[in-house]
């Protein structure tokens, strides 16, 4: 008889965390910006620059129209690798666009979403979001880990002004 553990395994309880807060996506957008040349690739990194994630679509910046061509037929190729680097299937399209890539400041500034400005956590949701993250051993992923859930806890707590 196999013997069944009562303990998950932290990376569990942070995919879990993420999807029950719905921060897969933005989460996944952050490793892309972060890790895209390990993931796309010398190349087509140089040539393009992730964007933004929306209903399971990839939004991809390339630095010309023929880039854009190009990329149109690696599509599968990309989006398996995107699903590799996520761990599961999380995106099922490849939007392309022509735009400005930059070199070492690819991040993007932070978009108002359509639930308004990011709250600023108060002292309670960052408290209880800390108190969430101790188990993490990485120190920069602690904190941006303790960031987000600390915004979507002030988020629930903030009545909507709809």
């Amino acid at each position: 008889m196999a013997s069944h553990s009562f303990f998950d395994s932290i990376a569990s309880v942070l995919t879990g965390i993420a999807r029950r807060h719905g921060m897969e996506a933005k989460l996944l957008e952050h490793k892309l910006l972060k890790n895209w040349p390990e993931i796309a690739g010398e190349t087509i990194a140089a040539h393009t620059r992730p964007d933004q994630i929306k209903f399971k679509k990839l939004y991809l910046v390339a630095e010309s129209s023929v880039w854009v061509q190009h990329l149109t037929f690696l599509k599968p190729e990309l989006i398996a690798k995107v699903n590799a680097a996520a761990g599961s299937a999380m995106i099922t399209d490849i939007v392309l666009r022509v735009g400005s890539v930059t070199g070492p400041e690819r991040t993007r500034e932070p978009e108002e979403s359509d639930e308004g400005p990011a709250p600023v956590p108060s002292p309670q949701s960052l408290a209880e979001a800390e108190a969430h993250t101790t188990a993490v051993t990485d120190p920069e992923l602690r904190a941006r880990l303790t960031e987000v859930i600390a915004q979507a806890l002030s988020r629930q707590r903030t009545p909507s002004k709809r």
